[in-house]
């Protein structure tokens, strides 16, 4: 049944991370709690140690390689961090935002992410992309993503009563994502191996963290009963904005791709790298672009939906293109 689910993108993280909002709405309390210690201080930690790890995983050559297509790695970080918010920055222009403004404030917040790593790399090698330079765009747009994406929230949150400033959050980022990443990459020479035959436990690790802050927070915001002006029709409607999006994205990176007569492992590369969003970044960066902390699941929730969705068709696609070449 699990192999099942995953040929459609329903893997058990996905199936986890809805479990653990559904917890979080039938028990908000624990969660919540800061008494003597809580979930969310633990899940804190959790996130240096997988910026550590993916560290040690960077192997230089690779990069070395991966920064020779400079028009390839173009594309995708203009579309990751340029296309994706102008777009939602055009719709939100053409909308009241009053009646829904923290959700409007989540989908421009998932717009601005940067792109994931590990599922991006999986897919292009799936499909028959081009492997370094996804290595390459997937590490860049990380790192770029730590001063980006809180420029681009600066638009709305430097407004907040809730807001940290622009200069505490890239501190914090920097302290979170950038401190442990640079550890990890200077004992790559030595650790760099044990990195990689574990890559699999240590994925595991990534996604146990990843729940643990999206059930921290949902807690937070459901205690405080942060979503109790969010109906069903509104996530229906949230669902279907995030897949139009994914969508709209996709079909312009094609088109850029053809006029600049990518091939086809550079193509699928940008169309990958380009069209997907980082959960890990999003929920690391939530919790710092904030002071108050009941906004986190609001903000997390159309790049949970993204992520779910983006895993789901991607995943379809990739297996699609994979098999049409070894066929």
């Amino acid at each position: 049944m699990v192999a099942r689910w995953k040929r459609y993108g329903l893997d058990p993280f996905i199936l986890a991370l809805f479990g653990a909002i559904f917890l979080a709405w039938a028990a908000p309390s624990w969660g919540a709690e800061h008494e003597r210690w809580s979930p969310a201080e633990v899940a804190g930690w959790g996130v240096g140690v997988i910026f550590f790890f993916y560290g040690l995983r960077l192997n230089g050559e690779k990069l070395r390689v991966g920064l020779q297509n400079i028009r390839l790695h173009t594309v995708v970080q203009l579309t990751t961090f340029l296309l994706f918010p102008l777009l939602v920055l055009g719709v939100m222009l053409c909308v009241d935002l009053q009646a829904d403004y923290y959700l409007w404030l989540g989908i421009f917040f998932a717009a601005t992410l940067p792109s994931t790593v590990s599922s991006s790399v999986v897919m292009v090698a799936l499909a028959g992309g081009n492997v370094p330079a996804a290595i390459f765009n997937a590490s860049v747009s990380s790192l770029a993503g730590i001063f980006l994406t809180p420029l681009w929230m600066s638009l709305f949150l430097k407004a907040e009563a809730g807001a940290n400033s622009l200069r505490d959050v890239v501190v914090g980022l920097v302290f979170q994502v950038l401190v442990p990443v640079g550890a990890g990459m200077l004992l790559h020479r030595w650790w760099g191996g044990f990195a990689e035959r574990n890559r699999r436990w240590l994925s595991r690790f990534d996604q146990t963290v990843i729940v643990a802050i999206v059930y921290t927070s949902f807690c937070e915001s459901f205690a405080e009963r942060r979503f109790a002006a969010v109906s069903w029709p509104q996530l229906v409607g949230l669902a279907a904005g995030m897949t139009a999006l994914f969508f709209v994205v996709y079909g312009i990176v094609s088109v850029v791709c053809r006029r600049l007569h990518f091939n086809r492992e550079d193509r699928i590369t940008a169309l990958f790298c380009g069209s997907k969003k980082s959960l890990v970044h999003g929920t690391v960066m939530s919790k710092v672009l904030v002071a108050d902390q009941t906004l986190t699941g609001i903000l997390l929730l159309p790049i949970m939906i993204y992520h779910a969705m983006q895993l789901i068709v991607v995943g379809i696609i990739a297996r699609r293109m994979g098999e049409s070449v070894r066929k």
